[in-house]
């Protein structure tokens, strides 16, 4: 057979061989990859350690991010609400970083299969913040590959970021640090301020102590152009904004709120309902 001829025939052998080993491979996981629902990256679990699964439920209804509160009690961080609530077995390891970090391998490097950006873990301080932060830091340490860090000056994206919120006193010793795995948690007092987003990456305030309406009745105007100039100034800056206390009862309050927050492009809707804001997310995609 003449070269040219055996040329022909084998790119004609490549091409019928990639046509049916390599191309079904790739058009399957493009096609699992498309059917697998997507994250809600905007979906804030409050309190989410309330619900029957910590960590699980708000993942089964594909949230991006959830909240822990944490007691320093012995060395041990334990997530409660109050301090009556405290127990012993419920330990931030036991609740979240062990089945995240479990979950991360098992998904090669990513909380949510095929998606690499990292689900948000707002950790709320409820004892004193620096001896609590400090705590939790070595615990943090222990957790390779699975956090965000800020190293000299840069960020390194992980899997999970862990931004911590609570008692103000941590802010010290986070400043003070030139490798941490954790970011804070600032308020509308710090947006503008010479914090940089590698410092403080999320805002989040009290809606009722900023605004007034309720999801009744219109959007004052003045009270809108003061969502949308808060939302320009943080996302100039590269942060991101949440607010806490919106309403939280299913209905048409509720419904046009968080409508009203999606408009202004507001990062993160907070709320106890993982369900409820799950249907209202994928209704307004």
């Amino acid at each position: 057979m003449p070269l040219t001829t055996r040329r022909r025939a084998l790119t004609t052998l490549g091409a019928a061989l990639a046509g049916t080993v390599a191309l079904p491979a790739t058009s399957a996981l493009a096609g699992e990859q498309k059917h697998r629902p997507r994250p809600l990256w905007r979906a804030h679990a409050h309190n989410d350690y309330e619900h029957p699964r910590p960590l699980l439920d708000a993942l089964d209804h594909r949230f991006g991010s959830l909240e822990a509160d944490i007691f320093l009690v012995g060395g041990q961080l334990l997530v409660a609400h109050d301090p009556v609530d405290l127990d012993p077995a419920r330990t931030l390891e036991s609740l979240y970083l062990d089945p995240l970090a479990a979950r991360v391998r098992a998904n090669h490097g990513s909380v949510y299969r095929g998606y690499r950006k990292p689900l948000q873990l707002l950790i709320d301080i409820k004892t004193e913040g620096s001896s609590t932060y400090l705590e939790l830091d070595r615990h943090l340490k222990r957790y390779k590959h699975l956090f965000t860090t800020y190293a000299h000056g840069r960020v390194l994206p992980g899997p999970v970021t862990a931004v911590i919120s609570g008692d103000r006193a941590a802010r010290a010793p986070m400043e003070a640090q030139t490798v941490r795995r954790a970011f804070y948690d600032g308020r509308l007092a710090d947006l503008g301020t010479s914090a940089p987003a590698s410092f403080v990456p999320l805002i989040s305030d009290n809606w009722t102590l900023n605004f007034t309406w309720l999801g009744v009745g219109a959007f004052p105007d003045a009270e809108r152009q003061k969502l949308r100039t808060i939302m320009r100034t943080a996302h100039a800056r590269g942060q991101k904004v949440r607010f806490w206390a919106t309403p939280d009862l299913p209905g048409p309050a509720r419904d046009a709120l968080w409508a009203e927050l999606l408009a202004a492009d507001v990062d993160y809707i907070n709320t106890d309902d993982l369900a409820g804001l799950e249907a209202f997310l994928d209704a307004h995609r």
